[in-house]
């Protein structure tokens, strides 16, 4: 129903306007929200997730969605960490699980490969510094996923971020997350 959001939006003041919704874990962010957002984008898609792998798997034909919105000239970007680095292996070792943090960079380092041969304009970067946040941008819409202590990023909390004001929640991580990106290296 429309009519609560569209009160919502008139009305509450503050800085939790923005919070459209919250996730204990990102896990539960239903697939449909993913690929609405992902589908919706105009502008901007930035993936800001140290690995991003699970996209791949969890939202089939996500590469030609992709190519898609890159050829109606949507700017599609991922931001990555580097799957050989002192930071990566740390967090391996952190976590310790079989399917490694570098193994899962490396899914979306081919993914990517593959999209950027049928649509050249998505860019790609590292970065060690977004190890602990990922964020991830559609337009005006923002998925902040915060992630704790040797959990794993579908165990981590994430909350739903619609742009509403200037300088607010929105606006500080998507600062947050284009100084990593100016900071970055190209794949």
């Amino acid at each position: 129903m429309l009519w609560p959001e569209a009160v919502r939006a008139a009305v509450k003041t503050g800085y939790d306007r923005e919070i459209v919704s919250l996730y204990p874990n990102r896990s539960l962010i239903p697939r449909s929200l993913w690929r609405d957002l992902i589908g919706g984008a105009k502008d901007d898609l930035l993936f800001a997730g140290y690995t991003n792998y699970f996209l791949w798997l969890d939202l089939p034909g996500l590469r030609g969605v992709l190519r898609k919105r890159a050829d109606a000239g949507v700017e599609v970007r991922f931001l990555v960490g580097d799957p050989d680095s002192p930071v990566t292996a740390e967090r391996e070792r952190i976590e310790s699980v079989p399917l490694t943090v570098s193994t899962r960079i490396r899914v979306t380092l081919d993914e990517l490969g593959k999209l950027r041969n049928d649509a050249p304009s998505v860019a790609g970067r590292y970065s060690d510094r977004h190890i602990a946040l990922s964020v991830f941008r559609f337009d005006a819409d923002m998925l902040v996923c915060t992630h704790l202590a040797d959990q794993m990023g579908h165990d981590s909390p994430t909350v739903h971020l619609r742009r509403r004001q200037d300088g607010g929640l929105f606006d500080r991580y998507a600062a947050h997350v284009e100084h990593l990106w100016a900071a970055g290296r190209d794949i």
